[in-house]
């Protein structure tokens, strides 16, 4: 599946990560799988100029996949981008929350494609810990704190997921988080040094941003008010339905549903 995307790329694709909740599940049928295209290039990555702009400004483009019967959703970034955005030097923790969970590199162009990526990767739960240092107590042990880092993120992201979640993400596969612990801990604080600012300002842009991607992705992603409704059922406990008009206008159905959505607790 991951080299059926990457071919509909051609040369500008460099790498293919499988990452989110479908890692964790033997039974994929009914569920979306998740995965990060990392391009060389925007601009060699797009027919279509805008579509490589709005990249740029407002990263990752969104946009669905089907292969094999699986249905998945895919998030375009450049390779420097997605170095970048794995790290101190960003306060959005879009990418670098996700990154410090299990994630698989399953296509990969060349060796310097995977080398790259690995070491993308490898900033993620550095940058996670060292942003949490400042806000979390620093002596419980390492699972909570892995789970309390996480809990941060959760905060920073419009998400309809349960306060749950960031407890079961950890508790998925505690001894990987164990082992990471010292490596990344050691990491976290020669990173600290780069990564302020407060978790209060975080969260305002985050969620400005979440919902900034939101009216994008409505431009970009065919079935966008589907997907984006399904998943608040599946994780909220939810029962909302979609008109044929809302389907048709996702960009106004995501700015009529969203006060509805946050004042219910949908998401949060």
């Amino acid at each position: 599946m991951a080299a059926a995307l990457a071919a509909d790329f051609g040369d500008a694709a460099r790498a293919v990560l499988f990452y989110g909740s479908c890692l964790r599940q033997a039974e994929l049928d009914g569920l979306m799988l998740d995965f990060y295209l990392i391009v060389s290039d925007y601009r060699q990555a797009y027919d279509r100029p805008w579509l490589a702009l709005a990249n740029q400004l407002i990263p990752p483009n969104v946009f669905p996949f089907a292969h094999g019967g699986l249905a998945a959703k895919y998030a375009v970034l450049s390779e420097a981008d997605f170095h970048r955005l794995n790290g101190p030097e960003t306060r959005s923790v879009s990418v670098w929350a996700r990154f410090a969970q299990p994630s698989r590199l399953v296509w990969s162009a060349d060796a310097k494609a995977r080398a790259s990526v690995v070491e993308a990767v490898a900033r993620a739960a550095p940058t996670l810990l060292s942003a949490a240092l400042s806000s979390v107590p620093n002596d419980q042990p390492p699972l909570d704190l892995w789970r309390a880092a996480f809990a941060l993120t959760y905060s920073a992201e419009l998400r309809a997921e349960k306060g749950s979640r960031s407890h079961s993400v950890v508790d998925a596969d505690p001894g990987r988080y164990l082992r990471f612990f010292g490596p990344a801990m050691a990491a976290a604080r020669v990173a600290g040094r780069r990564c302020g600012g407060s978790w209060r300002r975080r969260r305002i842009e985050g969620k400005l941003l979440s919902v900034v991607r939101l009216a994008k992705a409505s431009a970009t992603y065919a079935g966008g008010a589907e997907y984006i409704v399904w998943k608040i059922n599946r994780h909220a406990g939810t029962r909302i339905e979609l008109s044929d008009w809302q389907k048709k206008h996702p960009l106004l159905t995501a700015i009529t549903l969203l006060p509805r959505l946050i004042t219910s607790g949908a998401i949060r």
